[in-house]
């Protein structure tokens, strides 16, 4: 299904923008963020380098405002019914991870993120951090090295960079 996405996005975007600016978007959208970006950036031939750099910068730009404000914004949502739904859901999912995260505390969290499996990554993570009370200090140094280890992986993978 996510390659599936991915694709019909690169298909959408060809030749109409700059294959950076296609790979920085999907590397900016929740459950695809880096992981889908670079795999989007093989479909397009970009270069190692360049994709890595620019699907890093386009996973971790929403992070802070997401550690920032996701409490206000989660606040104003649930006052609509459907929206409020929605937040129910969202919490649920952080809440699956408290386990873990009170277990190693913020190395639980940069774990969360750097595995790329789907459910994980630094949406995820900012997610728990925000909805833990984890600071935002401890929490995105975390979120970062995990998404640069997750963008290791999935880069190593998808470039064949072992083989």
């Amino acid at each position: 299904m996510t390659d599936q996405l991915i694709q019909s996005i690169v298909t959408f975007f060809q030749d109409k923008i700059p294959n950076e600016i296609t790979v920085f978007i999907i590397s900016l959208l929740p459950v695809l963020e880096l992981r889908g970006g670079l795999i989007a950036a093989r479909l397009l031939n970009m270069d190692v380098m360049r994709a890595f750099i620019i699907c890093y910068l386009g996973n971790m730009l929403p992070i802070p405002f997401i550690l920032l404000f996701l409490k206000k914004i989660f606040e104003l949502m649930k006052k609509s019914k459907g929206l409020g739904k929605i937040v129910n859901k969202m919490e649920k999912k952080a809440e699956k991870h408290r386990h873990t995260i009170e277990k190693y505390g913020t190395w639980g969290l940069l774990v969360l993120v750097a595995i790329p499996l789907p459910g994980t990554g630094g949406w995820t993570g900012a997610l728990v951090a925000e909805i833990m009370d984890i600071k935002i200090k401890k929490s995105l140094p975390m979120i970062a090295l995990g998404v640069l280890i997750a963008g290791l992986i999935v880069g190593t993978i998808a470039f064949g960079l072992f083989g």
